[in-house]
């Protein structure tokens, strides 16, 4: 198994307790807000540490190791951009360490892909949610990563740049041969990206499978969520 997580971690009130394993592919992290989805996601990133359990990627215990050794890459949901930096400072932030001729390379290879660079010089504060969406994801696959984390990546943007982004997220798992773990609330998400879905409901991984099997499972949570996300999606097909 490609990602092994045992987690527990007690943050306030909430206490999550999460058993997960997934393979190569695209795994889409499905639950509704305050599930726990983005504390799980940070625990794989090495920003939160467990209260107990382990993190192994690859066969590799990176439990104990820091964000920057883990060979993790992640996009959290606001972006985290660096206003004060430009375009191409903030996907090269983590090649700092690498040799300029280098890191120049694999800057503008990964921002001519991404579509974005015709805006290397623009600062942030310049760009659209769709181009800042772009700028995080280079800024995670340019330091060439085993696992591409995802959390909540396509919520700050329209409808019509959404469908965009989608397609181009299917294009960079495929061509950068990335696995990809890819946090939302959304089912359309899931149901346009995901190879398998895990659904989380109050910090526990509830049941992880093909999406088309989740819709017929006997556990009632799951059900339940699942039939009201897809009642949801189909009345803004409607409204579309």
């Amino acid at each position: 198994m490609f990602l092994r997580v045992r987690a527990e971690k007690k943050l306030g009130n909430f206490r999550l307790n999460a058993n997960f394993e997934m393979d190569r592919g695209y795994c889409v992290l499905l639950g509704p807000t305050g599930a726990g989805k983005s504390v799980f996601l940070e625990i794989i990133a090495g920003i939160i540490r467990p209260d107990r359990g382990e993190v192994k990627l690859n066969g590799a215990d990176i439990t104990s190791l820091p964000p920057e050794k883990r060979g993790v890459g992640f996009v959290p949901q606001d972006y985290a951009l660096f206003p004060h930096l430009n375009v191409y400072k903030n996907i090269g932030y983590g090649l700092r360490r690498v040799e300029k001729l280098e890191r120049d390379k694999r800057v503008k290879e990964i921002a001519e892909k991404l579509g974005i660079a015709h805006l290397l010089d623009r600062k942030p504060a310049r760009l659209s949610g769709g181009e800042r969406q772009r700028v995080a994801l280079a800024r995670a696959l340019v330091i060439q990563p085993k696992l591409l984390l995802l959390d909540e990546p396509l919520s700050a943007v329209d409808l019509r740049t959404k469908g965009v982004l989608m397609e181009m997220l299917k294009f960079v798992q495929k061509d950068f041969e990335v696995p990809v773990l890819h946090v939302t609330h959304d089912l359309m998400e899931a149901a346009l990206l995901a190879d398998e879905v895990a659904v989380m409901l109050n910090g526990k991984i509830i049941e992880k499978g093909k999406l088309k099997d989740l819709f017929r499972s006997k556990n009632e949570e799951v059900s339940d969520f699942l039939s009201a996300r897809n009642l949801l999606l189909k009345v803004s097909e409607i409204l579309d």
